[in-house]
């Protein structure tokens, strides 16, 4: 009777505890701590010491009336500089792209592409050129090629106090049109207090894109000035207090990082691994995910931690006025826009949760020269897939919209909104989407067949930034479940989400033949050792 009883625990052993103890030590061999690590070196902005002062320059204690006189000041000294501006995205607001299914290459940029926001810059001078790095692009007589209209005090200004005022084509204010939100800026001031970039010099575009803070990206905003840890790792106020260029590198004015809603290549990218490297973790089971998940998609589970962004915009809902034929402004409790006049309808969130896809780091855009060929429309479209070996899964706000587009050519519209005085045909002052139409794809050199309607698009903003701390990281269940995060990206077996029969019935039946094995060995045993006995 021993031998049988010790049989049958050595079948046990066999069966079941070897298989387990192999498993773990899988386990434990692949989720150990890695101790060659590389650790992260990075050297901070905030750490540069000016090796000059400018309140010293003499060219600089000259009296400026006008910021063409502080630029010509500017590369009198700083020799060459106007011309390496002068070759970035940044100052042509376009860049040569090859998009994959094009043929040949393309110009694409803010400068001719459409979006479901203000549907296109081009036409809108007045208003969106404000945030073009240069002065006065106010139709298309400016001067590209002239250096004296590089803003050299918008990106280096240190004193917040250079702003360029609204609706002047990216002029700052004048002694005729200053207001106390806009004054004139004291130039002498400015000029003698510059330095590398802050992160006011960069958000004052970039945080408030689409007309008001926050409203375009979702992940950029004024919050970001002065932070918490929880809002963003990187550049909370009681942490790092980074500024952007620490992340976005420059060299010779070529500012790494891309927005793909303006871009196509995967190039010039700023990246997480250059400080963090693919393997930031110290665990091999986490760092394996970097092969197929971005960083951002485990690191940024909420976007707008702190305001509001924009989800929707219909535009077909535009014009409706007053009894006195006033335009109408309805906002929500935090002071978010539920309905303007002049652009319709809006569906705010904040703390929203991304939506994912594949993402190879290359994307293709609505050009002025398509058609549409589907409902949405895609403004622009995020390439990948997975079997793309270059595909990640990304977080991405979605921003969908209804707006105006050629019934008769089946094109997007490019819309004229803004102009200074009523009667110049702008929808922003007239209210009137045929001329606003018109003149709109007459700027733009696009044919117009005078019948239109609204159509339902949407626009793809791939999310960088509000990187929460390690403990708020997104958590294993919340993507391998059948009602987790990935529950639209269909393409790929995922454990825990998705169901096989085959997986799931092979599963079984391998449970059921290992205890139906465990138990006929042992029976085997006990007759075969009776039968010796």
């Amino acid at each position: 009777m021993k031998s049988r009883g010790k049989n049958f625990l050595i079948s046990l052993l066999v069966v079941f505890i070897l298989p387990g103890l192999v498993i773990y030590v899988i386990f434990s061999y692949y989720g150990k701590r890695i101790d060659q690590h590389t650790p992260i070196n990075v050297k901070f902005s905030a750490d540069h010491v000016p090796s000059t002062d400018h309140s010293e320059f003499e060219i600089l204690q000259q009296e400026f009336n006008d910021p063409h006189e502080v630029t010509a000041a500017c590369i009198s000294c700083h020799t060459s500089r106007d011309d390496e501006i002068m070759a970035s995205a940044h100052w042509k607001w376009e860049r040569e792209a090859e998009i994959p299914g094009r043929e040949g290459t393309v110009n694409i940029g803010k400068k001719n592409l459409i979006n479901n926001f203000c549907t296109g810059a081009a036409g809108n001078n007045g208003s969106c050129m404000r945030c073009h790095i240069g002065l006065g692009w106010e139709d298309k007589s400016f001067d590209f090629a002239n250096s004296k209209n590089v803003d050299c005090l918008v990106c280096h200004d240190q004193t917040e106090t250079y702003l360029k005022k609204s609706g002047e084509a990216g002029l700052p204010a004048t002694t005729e049109n200053a207001s106390l939100k806009f004054p004139v800026p004291n130039y002498n001031y400015v000029a003698q207090n510059v330095g590398l970039p802050k992160k006011h010099n960069c958000g004052v575009c970039h945080f408030a894109g689409g007309g008001g803070n926050n409203v375009k990206h979702g992940d950029l905003e004024e919050a970001l000035l002065s932070c918490s840890f929880e809002v963003d790792v990187h550049m909370a106020s009681d942490s790092l207090d980074m500024n952007c260029i620490d992340c976005h590198k420059t060299e010779k004015h070529n500012i790494t990082g891309k927005l793909y809603s303006v871009s196509s290549e995967n190039k010039n990218r700023a990246t997480c691994e250059e400080c963090h490297t693919s393997t930031p973790h110290m665990d091999k089971i986490l760092d394996e995910h970097y092969y197929k998940v971005a960083c951002q998609t485990c690191h940024i589970p909420k976007y707008a931690k702190v305001n509001a962004t924009k989800m929707y915009w219909d535009w077909s809902s535009a014009g409706r006025l007053d009894d006195e034929g006033n335009p109408i402004s309805e906002s929500d409790a935090d002071g978010n826009h539920n309905y303007l006049s002049i652009k319709g309808n809006f569906v705010w969130d904040d703390n929203v949760t991304p939506e994912y896809y594949w993402f190879n780091g290359t994307a293709d855009h609505y050009l002025s020269t398509d058609t549409i060929s589907e409902i949405p429309v895609k403004i622009n479209t995020l390439f990948g897939e997975y079997q793309d070996p270059e595909a990640k899964i990304w977080p991405v706000k979605v921003h969908r919209g209804k707006q105006i587009y050629d019934t008769e050519n089946k094109t997007l519209i490019s819309l004229k909104l803004f102009a200074k005085n009523k009667g110049e045909g702008a929808y922003w002052k007239d209210f009137d989407y045929d001329t606003a139409a018109y003149l709109g794809m007459k700027y733009n050199n696009r044919p117009y067949s005078g019948s239109y309607d609204f159509v339902k698009t949407e626009a793809f903003w791939p999310i960088n930034h509000m990187v929460s701390p390690k403990d708020e990281t997104v958590g294993c269940i919340e993507c391998h479940s059948r009602v987790g995060r990935l529950a639209e990206i269909n393409d790929f077996y995922l454990p825990g989400r998705d169901y096989s029969s085959i997986v799931e019935y092979g599963g079984i039946s391998l449970i059921i033949l290992s205890l139906l094995g465990v138990f006929g060995h042992g029976i085997i045993r006990m007759f075969t050792g009776r039968k010796n006995n």
